[in-house]
């Protein structure tokens, strides 16, 4: 777990006589991040004894300026599993929207909350789900400056909470790495550190198969000729594979089984929810049987540019770093 130091600087003077008295004075807001051996210190300097006002031109406040460092990054991504067979050819399907599935709490770190109303938007600025997106040092792949939740719409932008806003990223302004993740999908980072602004949106397209994704055959090519996040990694251990050791068929035969509704223990029972085990994402996950996640997976595999010999035993992994 990540520790967070803060630290806050008040310059100020004093006048030593009779009594003591502090002097009115502001200074630049200012500050800082760094993080090193799994803490992230964030220091700012601040202003003393300053009355609070805002105008149309300018903002004063009283006590401490905190240092934002608010980056606007406008990833875009497509998730394999829900443009397998898409209803409108270059959106993702949100049929876990329309399903009431997405919980209004994300499913990572942060459990970052949004509003329910969020999920009522139709059309390509749909949510097809949540995903995570993080920043990391470019002199060092392996080191996080700032990860959040955010929510992807079916034409590929990933916003923020309230389902329209540009993502912004609390980190120094300069190049990033810039990386985003998915429950059941493998993750993709850029290959090269990209350069963000405070007050420039910058969009890192991760759809385009002209970029440049760190590692080999990171993002599955569509026949589009899009970029998707590989789909399948059901037990999230970066890693997805149809048999052998570890393996995400077992994964999903054990979802359904499991089930508290399969009162059979039937191999062909079918369940609806907000599963990891939803390869496709249509809000259904299915052992055996028409429209299966396992056949789904096995085509995955099959797919892959690295499976030469067509194996159903080859696995592949997540072409991120992993965090020191």
């Amino acid at each position: 777990m990540k520790k967070i130091v803060i630290i806050i600087c008040v310059l100020g003077c004093i006048n030593i006589g009779q009594s003591q008295t502090i002097e009115k004075f502001s200074i630049d807001s200012g500050g800082a991040s760094a993080s090193e051996g799994g803490i992230q210190i964030l220091y700012t300097i601040g202003e003393v004894v300053v009355q609070e006002t805002t105008t149309a031109s300018f903002s004063i406040s009283e006590g401490f300026i905190n240092s934002s460092f608010r980056l606007k990054v406008s990833p875009e991504v497509y998730l394999q599993g829900p443009i397998l067979n898409p209803d409108i050819v270059g959106l993702m399907n949100d049929d876990l929207r329309i399903a009431n599935f997405i919980p209004t709490t994300s499913p990572y770190a942060d459990n970052t909350s949004c509003n329910a109303s969020v999920f009522s938007i139709t059309g390509n600025d749909a949510i097809v789900d949540w995903v995570w997106v993080e920043v990391r040092a470019s002199n060092d792949n392996t080191k996080l400056l700032n990860g959040k939740s955010a929510l992807l719409q079916r034409d590929g932008d990933v916003v923020d909470i309230d389902g329209t806003s540009t993502l912004t990223m609390n980190a120094p302004p300069k190049d990033h790495f810039v990386l985003i993740k998915h429950r059941n999908h493998l993750g993709a980072m850029s290959q090269l550190p990209i350069v963000l602004a405070e007050d420039v949106t910058t969009i890192v397209d991760f759809t385009d198969s002209a970029f440049n994704t760190y590692g080999t055959n990171a993002q599955a090519l569509l026949s589009s000729g899009d970029s998707a996040l590989w789909a399948g990694d059901v037990n999230s251990n970066g890693q997805v594979r149809y048999l052998g050791p570890n393996n995400d068929t077992n994964s999903i035969k054990d979802a359904v089984l499991f089930d508290t509704g399969n009162s059979s223990n039937s191999n062909f029972y079918p369940y609806s929810a907000y599963d990891n085990a939803d390869i496709n994402m249509n809000g259904q996950v299915r052992y055996l049987g028409p429209g299966n996640d396992t056949n789904i997976l096995k085509d995955i595999i099959l797919s892959h540019p690295n499976n030469g010999a067509f194996s159903n035993f080859f696995p592949f992994t997540t072409q991120i770093p992993n965090l020191l």
